[in-house]
């Protein structure tokens, strides 16, 4: 393991607001070496996985845990381990590899990058940030954190452990705003590191700190490197003033009835017929509204006959 950076002695302070370029010089050196002694090992971080692999994981990682992602990973990678493996498969079979990991339209807009990548790039993903954000499906996040944890370039990656990340520890907030703002891409475009590998660095090892130890729930200040340095905690933790974070809930909504009706559909060689995917749900008119919502989507077409399939075109 590389030796870490020399960290930040416990009496300095976070400059007051207006000044975030003296608390860079702060944060980063501690937060790198925490990360280089601390981070995961995980197959989207090893060199052999490239940045297909990188690509692949940032896509299954929005909104879903580590956890729920590791074995459904590992099995695409072995099904496709290029994108033009990917692109010559029917985008159905995307999502019925996609299994449960949830938010399905995710597979469709993986497919059709995997289709773009083949046709445009020769196959290999490209790495200018441009190239990629002009991807289907790709959007500001998922450009720039290929372009940094793949190849290593110099971009805010600004996900919601980033963003808390820097809510506490520079702005002094419990939480960031619930849709991200303009202020907090300036302020995360202000925080980078000068030099490509240094920012590449602070980018995986504050979404690191954001994921295992300044947690929604229950940050853990006393193994947290840069805990003399936090705004947040330097101002006796004031509770979040913006408006009610409302946990997501699952049971009983079109969400729960669309992932019903896509197991069905997953788990069939064949077309189904419509009476098959109507036992699968009670409520006629809130049924009929999921599927209607899967066929708008693309992630489920319609057959002559009252039948039903996942996509193959």
């Amino acid at each position: 393991m590389t030796a870490p950076l020399q960290s930040t002695p416990p009496s300095a302070s976070v400059p007051a607001p207006g000044t975030e370029t003296d608390a860079h010089r702060l944060l980063h050196p501690p937060v790198i070496a925490w990360f280089r002694e601390n981070a995961r090992d995980l197959p989207w971080r090893r060199p052999e996985a490239g940045a297909w692999g990188v690509m692949v994981s940032e896509f299954m990682l929005q909104q879903t845990p580590v956890n729920r992602v590791l074995p459904v990973y590992e099995q695409w990678l072995a099904r496709w381990p290029r994108p033009a493996d990917l692109a010559t498969e029917a985008p159905g079979e995307a999502v019925r590899a996609w299994g449960r990991l949830g938010y399905p339209r995710r597979a469709l807009r993986l497919h059709g990058a995997a289709v773009a990548i083949a046709e445009r790039h020769g196959g290999d993903v490209p790495a200018q940030h441009a190239q990629l954000l002009a991807l289907p499906g790709i959007g500001e996040y998922t450009a720039a954190a290929v372009a940094s944890f793949a190849y290593g370039q110099r971009h805010p990656v600004l996900d919601t452990n980033v963003r808390r990340v820097l809510a506490r520890a520079v702005t002094g907030s419990q939480f960031p705003p619930n849709a991200t703002t303009a202020a907090e891409r300036k302020l995360a475009r202000t925080l980078l590191p000068e030099d490509d590998a240094t920012a590449a660095s602070w980018a995986a090892a504050s979404m690191e700190l954001g994921a295992l130890i300044c947690t929604a729930k229950n940050e853990d200040c006393a193994r947290c490197p840069i805990a003399s340095l936090c705004a947040w905690r330097l101002a006796g933790k004031p509770e979040h003033q913006g408006p009610t974070r409302r946990a997501q809930t699952y049971a009983g909504t079109d969400r729960q009835v669309r992932g019903k009706l896509l197991a069905v559909l997953r788990e069939s060689a064949g077309p189904v017929p419509q009476s098959a995917l109507d036992r699968v749900w009670h409520e006629p008119v809130q049924r009929a509204r999921a599927l209607d919502g899967l066929v708008a989507d693309g992630l489920v077409e319609p057959l002559p006959g009252r039948l039903y399939r996942l996509p193959h075109t």
